[in-house]
């Protein structure tokens, strides 16, 4: 028989990214999904008010933390999960395929790949398709690539945390020109999560409240994506998917975190190694995203 998960969402509107807390009442064992790091650009500092969030709740309901997750290398928001493991411990995950990521943007930061790969910060990497657990849920990944080749989306009995593959039905789909972004196969990844029970409950990481909406919103139905989404409802064809989505994408700016955020998350939330100085420093690629 399936199991009901408890889901508590916490939102930060800086980045209008949502972050959860799902977890076994049973065990009280718990995994935190996406997490956000407070980055202030201006002055390039860190804080933790958005993680302090979920360590108060973990806390107050006594729950075991086992894993930390991501559903892929975010762009729009700096991890937490390094600053969160030190807090409430739990093993850092992400999919395998972080290291097609890795090798990419190791080229256009310059960074040293060897020196990435020597010191994975990832606890565990995740085969497509991996079953693991949280407390007694049982739980495994489905690899759902396009916004970004490790894209996975984890499905925790009668819930689904789909990162940034799909939105709202009233926003659509993710954008698809990344590197190694693409529309094609996020239509097969959007596919592949509409093969899950109709019931299931999909939790989303982003959600930017369209025109037509006057409240945020973190959490939809297969059921309701299926006939609703506006860019991937049933009866659009592949080909109209990747003509709307090439065309949206083309006139789309780059997020205002992702050279940071790339930087940090694809190292598992690991700063820069300190200098002599004692301080770490960032890398811009100057006119490289022209």
């Amino acid at each position: 028989m399936t199991k009901h998960p408890l889901v508590q969402d916490f939102f930060d509107e800086a980045t209008n990214t949502f972050s959860y807390v799902v977890s076994d009442p049973i065990t009280k064992r718990c995994a935190i999904i996406d997490s956000v790091l407070d980055y202030d650009a201006a002055s390039a500092t860190t804080s933790t008010t958005q993680a302090d969030r979920i360590i108060a709740y973990v806390k107050a309901q006594t729950l075991d933390v086992e894993w930390i997750l991501e559903t892929h290398v975010h762009a729009d928001h700096l991890t937490a999960a390094q600053y969160l493991k030190q807090e409430l411990g739990g093993k850092i995950a992400i999919s395998q395929k972080i290291a097609v990521v890795q090798q990419t943007f190791a080229a256009i930061y310059n960074l040293d790949l060897k020196q990435v790969n020597a010191s994975q910060p990832f606890d565990h990497l995740f085969e497509d398709g991996e079953h693991f657990k949280i407390g007694e849920l049982d739980v495994y990944n489905i690899a759902t690539p396009g916004h970004t080749p490790a894209c996975l989306s984890y499905v925790v009995e009668d819930a689904v945390f789909v990162g940034d593959t799909l939105f709202m039905p009233d926003y659509g789909t993710a954008r698809c020109d990344f590197p190694k972004g693409s529309a094609e196969t996020l239509f097969d990844s959007v596919h592949s999560l509409y093969q899950l029970p109709e019931d299931t409950r999909v939790f989303l990481c982003h959600d930017y409240l369209p025109e037509s909406r006057h409240a945020y919103q973190c959490e939809t139905t297969v059921q309701m994506q299926k006939q609703h989404n506006i860019h991937v409802h049933s009866g659009i064809s592949k080909a109209d998917f990747v003509a709307m989505r090439q065309q949206r994408d083309a006139g789309l700016s780059m997020p205002k975190l992702i050279l940071p955020s790339i930087q940090i998350n694809m190292k598992g939330g690991q700063f820069p190694t300190p200098e002599e100085n004692g301080v770490s420093y960032l890398k811009l690629p100057l006119n490289y995203f022209k």
